[in-house]
């Protein structure tokens, strides 16, 4: 793998005085290599993660302040054959599910930026590691959108096609029927998403790593890059040639082989590059 041409990392400051390390460069600077990168390409696509709807109220999982950081039980409900086999986790997921703040989230600057550089023909695919709908909110074309890890808003049933809005099974859970099952056949119902131990939807992989491999620039915006087989769309588009912007807080097992890398506040950083591109 081809390490990144001239790495430059873009740590900014988010309040007056903050310290900030001798190798940041100005602020300015790094958003205008990011455009310039976005404006020479000719066929980009995005991973995004948690971090870019952090700022629209839903908490990231390993983050310092994760949903799984702070409650390591969550991580096990997860789990598809904790879920399926035990009824308190169930019980338990459906009523987290009631109070959860992807039912009250609204899309947020990042989210439009991106939408911003779809429309002016700079972003064609954008795959999102996100469970949340936000990018669909802030007008993203659904057609343009995988979500590799599926949507909290719908349910599945595990034993037969059976699938739909997630709110008909709220409803029933908020009614009482703490562990909802499907009304056609019986089987355990669950939000449309992947859990851990469940296969990724087949079609979305190959969608995905497809338009990696074509590609000529990606951007890596919110995410760890550490989740996989979703992140394995940047090594696979920088073997074939591709540059890499990272758009993330903290740092990423793919910082080396990046040409820009930005950690400033997404809301933020997002619209200042697409108004240049």
């Amino acid at each position: 793998m081809l390490r990144g041409q001239g790495l430059h990392a873009y740590r900014f400051a988010e309040r007056e005085g903050e310290n900030v390390s001798d190798e940041v460069v100005d602020r300015r600077s790094g958003i205008e290599d990011a455009a310039r990168l976005i404006r020479e390409a000719r066929n980009v696509i995005a991973l995004t993660g948690a971090g870019i709807s952090t700022e629209s109220g839903i908490p990231d999982f390993r983050g310092p302040q994760g949903v799984w950081t702070k409650d390591p039980a969550a991580e096990k409900r997860a789990t598809l054959q904790h879920f399926v086999a035990n009824r308190d986790a169930r019980v338990q997921s459906w009523q987290n599910r009631l109070t959860s703040p992807l039912g009250m989230a609204e899309p947020n600057a990042g989210h439009a930026a991106l939408t911003e550089l779809h429309f002016k023909g700079k972003l064609g695919l954008l795959v999102t590691q996100n469970i949340d709908g936000l990018h669909q909110a802030a007008g993203f074309p659904a057609s343009a959108i995988v979500e590799i890890h599926g949507t909290v808003h719908e349910f599945q049933c595990l034993s037969c096609p059976d699938r739909g809005p997630i709110e008909t099974v709220l409803e029933r859970v908020r009614g009482g029927d703490e562990d909802p099952h499907c009304q056609s056949c019986g089987g355990i119902l669950k939000s449309a998403t992947i859990s851990f131990g469940q296969n990724l939807v087949a079609r979305d992989l190959e969608r995905s790593q497809s338009a990696a491999a074509r590609s000529d620039l990606v951007l890596a915006i919110g995410t760890s890059l550490g989740v996989y087989p979703a992140a394995n769309m940047v090594p696979i588009a920088l073997q074939a040639g591709a540059k890499l912007i990272i758009m993330n807080a903290q740092e990423t097992p793919f910082d080396e082989y990046a040409s820009v890398i930005l950690r400033g506040q997404l809301g933020k950083v997002l619209p200042e590059v697409a108004a240049l591109v």
